[in-house]
């Protein structure tokens, strides 16, 4: 503990709050007093510093060229904050940018909204701050503004948080699901379900030989990578993540009246994610994902678009899963392993929830 009270977050440097006097938030610090203006100027301002947010108006300015603007908005409410891999600070970054470089943009700005139950310690707020500020500082993306808000104790577990992600679309990308055609090849960039089940070894204390840790990351960069080797053959972009590869490709077919065919036999997955699927009763399909994507491309760049994943750090276990087909259009069948073909429908319910 420094001299003015604050506490020495491993790696994060003093947290900027007093915490002799404030050692956790309290109603007070989201009425829009004093408190507030601490919160605000003290943590999170000087924070995110950029010359959008400095002026600390009701919104961000942003001088942007002329073109086609992508926006996506998402809110974030995991349980437990702190997960291998990851936190609901850098998860709720990863999860707006991705969801803006799935539009084919890159992502240049965010806001963030922070909803806080009274009793959170400024220690792990100050935690959160810092994982946002790291994971907007590896997408490439600016704070622009945000919103705090202090909720009675008991009704907010801990804090919730709201993104909104904007960025610029390249001339000549169009990426939609009404694109895709027969014949079309779909890829996804690595292993699936090891979001969701890293959460799950946490919350029912499973052990395995090797830790398992959550794929939350930015895509922006992979995306790159993948339109620059398959240019306008690139025709859909999607993350797995609640529902997994199974809800993904249902709303890629249902939007555009297609079907798809995977094969189960290709579809990458880390040997100890398997295993905790099959102890705990999960299909791999539906389970999240926090850092893939599905790409679906055109039959003749579709190898160079797998190797391009391949090359990339984010995408070294890359596989072809399956193809679009004219037949049984809206649905997706899974090819077994021994040869029989299945239904995968859209989940009813949640198989875990409070997963991001």
């Amino acid at each position: 503990m420094t001299d003015d009270g604050a506490v020495d977050v491993a790696g994060l440097g003093a947290c900027p709050i007093p915490i002799s006097d404030y050692p956790n938030v309290l109603l007070a610090h989201g009425g829009g007093g004093s408190l507030s203006q601490m919160l605000i100027e003290d943590m999170f301002a000087s924070t995110f510093s950029n010359e959008w947010l400095d002026p600390l108006h009701d919104g961000a300015v942003i001088d942007v060229d002329a073109g086609r603007m992508a926006v996506s908005t998402d809110s974030f409410v995991i349980s437990p904050l702190f997960f291998p891999g990851g936190d609901i600070g850098s998860l709720a970054v990863h999860g707006t940018v991705n969801d803006v470089a799935m539009c084919g943009a890159t992502p240049t700005a965010i806001t963030v909204g922070m909803v806080i139950e009274e009793g959170l310690s400024m220690e792990d707020l100050w935690r959160i701050v810092n994982s946002v500020k790291e994971a907007a500082d590896e997408a490439g993306v600016a704070v622009a503004t945000g919103d705090t808000k202090v909720v009675d104790r008991g009704k907010g577990d801990g804090i919730f948080i709201n993104t909104t992600g904007f960025g610029m679309i390249p001339d000549g990308v169009d990426i939609r699901p009404d694109r895709m055609e027969a014949g079309d090849v779909v890829i996804v960039s690595g292993t699936i379900a090891d979001h969701g089940i890293a959460i799950m070894s946490v919350r029912e204390g499973l052990e395995f030989e090797t830790a398992l840790e959550s794929d939350t990351a930015s895509l922006s960069s992979l995306v790159g990578a993948i339109l620059s080797a398959g240019g306008p053959d690139v025709h859909v972009l999607r993350d797995p993540t609640r529902g997994g590869v199974a809800s993904a490709t249902n709303e890629i077919a249902q939007a555009g009246r297609l079907g798809i065919r995977l094969h189960e036999s290709e579809i990458p997955m880390n040997d100890q994610v398997k295993a905790a699927c099959e102890i705990l009763g999960f299909d791999p399909l539906y389970v999240a994902n926090e850092g893939k994507c599905i790409a679906i491309v055109g039959p003749d760049v579709a190898e160079a678009v797998l190797a391009a994943m391949r090359s990339h750090p984010l995408g070294e276990h890359a596989a072809i899963i399956g193809e679009v087909v004219e037949d049984h259009p809206g649905k997706v069948f899974l090819r077994s392993r021994i040869g029989g073909n299945r239904v995968v429908d859209m989940l009813s319910g949640e198989q875990l929830p409070r997963i991001c």
